[in-house]
Parts: C-alpha cells; structure tokens; sequence
C-alpha cells in the first residue's frame, strides 16, 4: 500500500540538526516530517559526542584528582572499566531512543521511520522497515540533515579486516589489550587517550609530523607528550600500507614494512557525507557528494533544498549544526511566509556566519584543547596581518591552584589593522569551560581597547585574559 501526505516541510536525518530544523519549522506553525532510518538522536546521541565523553571524563577527572594535593594518593589505582562502560550504556540510553522520539513528537512534528530518498523537486519516498512505501510532498523545503560517516582509506585487506571506526570505538563491549589507531585528528586522539586509560596498549599511527594537524602545533605536541606518558605509544610520520587480520588478531603493515599486532585497529582518518542513496540524482546533483549552500543553508540552484550539519562540510561540529538548524529552520520559514529575510533579520538570523568566522571546537583529551577561529597559520594564509601572544598558562594563579604541576598554553591572534582577534587557542585541564569568552570576543569582534575592560575574577584560570592583554600591549 502506497500512501502520499503533503507537509509544509520534510526533514530527512533525525539527528540533533534535523530536531533542531524540525524544532523551529514546527514553533512557526509549518507542517513538519522528519524521516529516520536509525535512532533519533543521531550519531551524537548514539556513537559520537555523548557516549565519547562519557568515556573520557572519569579520565580526565582522576587526572586532575592525581595532580591535588592531598587527594594524589587516594586515586592511583585503575579505572573500574566495567562500571564506565556501564555509565557509557546509561548516557546513550541503551541505543533505546524512547525519549527523544517523545521529545520530537511533543514539538507537533511527524516522525517517519525508514529510509527517505528524494524522488524529484519536493518529493521524498520512504521505505519502511517492513517495506511499505510512503510518498511525502513537502509544500515549501526539503532538508537534508543526514549527517556524515567514518570514511576508509583505500587500504588492502582493511574491509575484510572488520576494524572499528568511531562508532565501534564508542560502544565497545570491553577494552581491547591491545588497539592501534590510525589517524591523529580529534576522533584518534580523543579514543587513544579513553581507551590507554581503560586499559588497553593503545599505538596511534600518525601519517604527518604531528597530532591535531589543524589546530596550533603546541596543542598537538602537549597532547601526544600527554598520551606518551600515559604509556601510549604515538608515531608520527608513518603510513599504513595494509591491514590483515587473522583469528583474534589484527596487523598493520607499515609503509617501512613494519608490522604492528593489535587486538583491534580503529580507523579515523576522516568523514564523508551521508549523501550516497538520498536519490540526489532525481534532482540533478550527484550522490556522495557533499552539499553546497549558501549562508541561509540553501542549496544553489534548488530553492527549496537546504542542507544542515555535517552534510554540507562547512564545520563537522554538532554544536555548529545545531546552529545552522536556527538558521535554516527562520529562513525556511520566513520563505514559506513572504518576508523577506533582511526585513526580519535584526539578529543575523538568517545567515550562518559563526562558520566563517567563529568556530570553537573542545578536544577533550588531557590535557583538554580549546580553539576558536584561526589559527596563526590559517591567519597567515588568508592574508591578514597579524601577530600572535602567547602565555604559560602555570603561570596563572588559577592554574596553580588547579594543580602543583599544571602544564599549559595560551595563543590570542590579532588582526592589527583592526585590534580585534581572530582566533585563540587553550591547552591546559580544564581549558575547555574558558573557550565561549574567547567565542564572544572573536564573533563579536570585541576591540582589545574593550576587552582590557572585561576584568577576569581572581584567581581563576580566566586570568589568563588580563596575562594575554598585557603582553600585547607590552
């Protein structure tokens, strides 16, 4: 049986941006579907962000217990693996999403279980899970909200290999004594350091010269210094040239010739958009490919096509998708009702800027790092003419109290034609709660004139603010 329904909008994806998209569709009175094939919630709530971090803060919490004194003593011993992976299983909620389906329908949204591809301008067909079809017409905007996948390297025997990706590293049944993790971004560093605290023998494989190649090369030399105290063994400069593996045991071969033996071998070496069966072809766009839009989300050449989140590359963030789906979700709506978006747009509310501009991104590894905006080679390559600050950040009393033996760094970048910043970077415990004072500053452009107003409480790690200023201004 083949049903149709119209709706004012269709939402395919039923993770944190497509909530959010269906969220503020819904709060204006259109009509909302939201297609889901897997759980709703999504990867975040699932395999990425909230299961991660789960696993990572009993890390980071007896780290920093292990640096106070008087509490040192009473925290050396090992982790109780079993009851982190316990509390991992209640933060994500059993891979049950009971609750957020409740959460979407009380929002007055339509929930559609199944996979949703485009079928022409405005048309989207779900297949249920028991195979019925089921046509929805979607009067005003189509969003695709399906996020992104681990991408494989080309890599022989690597498939046939059954490795983890990040979805298997964040629902794993036990720690593997041994684990290699190739790729040294945010997802291997973040997993390396969760994983050789939980127990395993963790060797992280880096094919360039550092770790965090994005950020500012003191985050990634502070953080694989970390890793390699931890017992953790981090190569850089090393490719992987094939993976074998037999019985219960996986082998990477090096691009030396080397060989390395592991119990299991997560890859994370990158996303790729979820756009390869979403039937991009019936409307002239090419499956697989990641979506461009324009700064209200929209996709040019398909005025009623938005792409939100992951799927459109512009910052592979959930924070930052949930942002585009403000955005998308007012300028759908202001389309569906005849305004004309600068009219109504009083809060940029249109337009997603923050993703040129104003990025902030948490590492949460120990010690954490928190950037935000450029970095001073990003700053460099763009043309800017800038110079960059830097502060030890033990030298901070907030950091002193925070631990005898705090190590940690500070970078402010400024634009000196114009006196604002254009990027800062933390790496230090605790950093991470510091990165939305510098998000302010950078996306608001806050003059240093000004900011030498904005006094830091004492003693905090903030302080770091006034240590900053002051080295600017000499």
């Amino acid at each position: 049986m083949t049903e149709t329904t119209e709706y004012d909008v269709v939402v395919l994806g039923a993770g944190p941006v497509g909530e959010n998209v269906a969220d503020r569709t819904r709060a204006a009175g259109l009509s909302t579907a939201v297609v889901e094939a897997e759980l709703v919630g999504g990867e975040c709530s699932y395999w990425a962000c909230m299961p991660s971090k789960a696993l990572l803060r009993p890390v980071i919490t007896r780290a920093d217990a292990r640096r106070t004194p008087g509490l040192a003593d009473a925290v050396q011993g090992p982790l109780d693996t079993a009851a982190v992976l316990a509390h991992r299983d209640e933060v994500t909620a059993h891979h049950r999403d009971d609750g957020q389906v409740t959460w979407l329908e009380s929002t007055g949204a339509r929930l559609h279980r199944g996979h949703g591809r485009l079928n022409g301008p405005r048309r989207v067909t779900v297949t249920a899970p028991d195979g019925r079809t089921h046509h929805l017409t979607a009067r005003h905007a189509v969003a695709v909200c399906t996020g992104s996948r681990a991408r494989l390297p080309d890599l022989p025997g690597l498939a046939e290999a059954h490795p983890w990706t990040s979805r298997e590293a964040t629902s794993a049944e036990r720690a593997p004594r041994r684990l290699v993790v190739i790729g040294g971004g945010v997802v291997g560093v973040e997993m390396a350091t969760a994983w050789q605290h939980l127990g395993s023998r963790v060797t992280l494989l880096v094919r360039g010269d550092r770790v965090l190649p994005q950020m500012e090369p003191f985050a990634g030399d502070l953080v694989a210094e970390a890793l390699r105290g931890a017992g953790a063994e981090v190569r850089t400069g090393t490719s992987v040239r094939a993976v074998t593996r037999e019985a219960d045991a996986v082998t990477v071969e090096l691009g030396d010739g080397e060989r390395v033996t592991a119990d299991e071998v997560l890859v994370a070496t990158g996303r790729a958009p979820r756009t390869d069966d979403i039937g991009l072809d019936t409307i002239g766009l090419t499956p697989g490919d990641w979506l461009t839009v324009d700064d209200t989300l929209r996709v040019p050449d398909h005025p009623w096509l938005y792409a939100v989140g992951d799927v459109n590359h512009r910052a592979l963030l959930t924070h930052q998708g949930k942002y585009q789906a403000r955005i998308a979700g007012a300028a759908i709506t202001a389309r569906a009702q005849g305004v004309p978006l600068l009219e109504t747009d009083r809060w940029g509310a249109h337009a997603a800027t923050a993703d040129h501009t104003a990025v902030p991104q948490v590492v949460f590894t120990d010690p954490e790092v928190a950037a935000v905006g450029l970095s001073l080679a990003e700053a460099e390559a763009a043309g800017h003419r800038v110079r960059a600050v830097d502060y030890d950040l033990s030298s901070v009393a907030g950091a002193y109290l925070y631990a005898d033996d705090y190590r940690g760094r500070a970078r402010m970048v400024v634009d000196l034609d114009r006196e604002v910043l254009l990027g800062v970077t933390f790496v230090g415990p605790g950093v991470g709660e510091l990165i939305h004072s510098a998000t302010i500053a950078v996306a608001g452009e806050v003059p240093l004139e000004r900011l030498w107003h904005a006094v830091p409480s004492y003693p905090t790690i903030s302080e770091v603010w006034l240590r900053l200023l002051e080295a600017y201004r000499g």
